[in-house]
């Protein structure tokens, strides 16, 4: 599933380059898998949006966020979707389930074999994010904002940090590479994090997360495209591979369904 640093580069390449959507007018949309769209109705859905302006695109969490004139149009990519744009009159994609059309016959497609993404166009786009937690790279969550969280919680930490109401849009890869940056066991208390651990967790956090982003994610499936960071994994996807900082076997663990990756005797439960 697309990360926030994979989601983030998708939303950033529909705001950039020849084909970016900003300032184009929608003048038909067509789902042909109904069920992608989440609310309102599919039939609504293709109604409502045309005539509408794109303003602006970013990311909330692991939507691709994007501001029309009058409403919010959140994507939610699942296990396999992307986005594709392109100027053709027939669905871009061997499995599009969602096609916009623009006034200059540019196409953005919804690209989702396995048909576990979905979209909403809305007029408030809390209805559908209101519940998610703070943006890990956001200003306003501090090492002790984040210590406070933290205890306030009594669960393992890669459960916890996986939960997008506690933090918003780490996954499986980050959070094991996070994890390993700041040396703490994926099955730690989080009411026992210290407040240095806390610190360095954040801190792991968020290197992991920029350098996603710089290196526009990590490509390791057939689904998402292009990304470089899946050469810079410590952890993740190394089983018995030795650990860049000590050299011991990495170990893996199935924890809540998720492969989980660790080394022995970097990352000691405390």
């Amino acid at each position: 599933m697309p990360e926030l640093p994979e989601v983030e580069t998708i939303a950033r390449g529909l705001a950039s380059g020849a084909d970016n959507l900003i300032g184009r007018r929608v003048a038909r949309a067509h789902a042909s898998w109904k069920r992608t769209v989440a609310a309102p109705s599919a039939a609504a859905f293709e109604h409502r949006i045309v005539g509408q302006k794109i303003i602006s695109i970013g990311r909330r969490a692991k939507y691709v966020h994007i501001t029309l004139d009058r409403d919010t149009l959140l994507i939610h990519l699942r296990m396999s979707g992307d986005l594709l744009t392109g100027h053709s009159q027939e669905p871009l994609g061997t499995h599009s389930r969602l096609q916009i059309w623009f006034e200059d016959g540019l196409q953005l497609s919804f690209q989702d074999p396995r048909k576990f993404g979905r979209v909403w166009l809305v007029a408030n786009a809390e209805e559908v994010t209101g519940k998610l937690g703070p943006e890990p790279l956001e200003a306003t969550l501090t090492p002790t904002r984040f210590y406070k969280m933290l205890a306030a919680k009594r669960r393992q930490l890669k459960p916890l940090l996986l939960d997008q109401t506690f933090l918003a849009g780490l996954g499986n890869i980050y959070v094991d590479e996070a994890l390993w940056e700041a040396k703490l066991h994926p099955l730690q208390p989080s009411h026992k994090v210290t407040k240095p651990q806390a610190t360095l967790l954040l801190r792991g956090i968020r290197k992991v997360l920029k350098e996603g982003i710089r290196r526009n994610g990590a490509s390791i499936d057939w689904v998402y495209r292009g990304g470089e960071f899946q050469n810079q994994f410590k952890v993740y996807q190394r089983t018995d591979e030795p650990c860049p900082r000590c050299g011991t076997k990495i170990k893996r663990i199935v924890l809540g369904q998720r492969g989980t990756h660790y080394c022995l005797k970097c990352q000691k439960k405390g």
